[in-house]
């Protein structure tokens, strides 16, 4: 099975984001989810097959651009886990207090 084009597209509350999240597709995804994240409320990342360091960068950046009161995560990518623990963020993709 052939890997789904990195895309984001708005599902309703949610910005759903699929494919593979990593330094080759970031840069293209990141002016078409902007696009979209007005009025969103969280994140579909049920579509997301893998990411890197930089696709957790875009997530991060994208949920600090959701309201507080109703943003929320649904999904939990593969790597996603080992990469919060690695850059100490919790399970919102926020950084814990006190690090860098």
């Amino acid at each position: 099975m052939a890997a789904a084009e990195p895309a984001a597209e708005r599902a309703g509350p949610l910005l759903r984001l699929r494919g593979r999240l990593d330094r080759a597709s970031v840069a293209g995804l990141w002016p078409q989810a902007l696009r979209m994240l007005d009025g969103a409320q969280g994140l579909d990342l049920h579509a997301v097959e893998a990411l890197d360091s930089a696709g957790l960068a875009l997530l991060a950046e994208l949920v600090d651009r959701l309201p507080r009161e109703t943003r929320r995560i649904e999904g939990q990518p593969p790597g996603l886990a080992g990469l919060c623990a690695a850059y100490r963020m919790n399970a919102e993709l926020i950084r814990s207090e006190g690090t860098v």
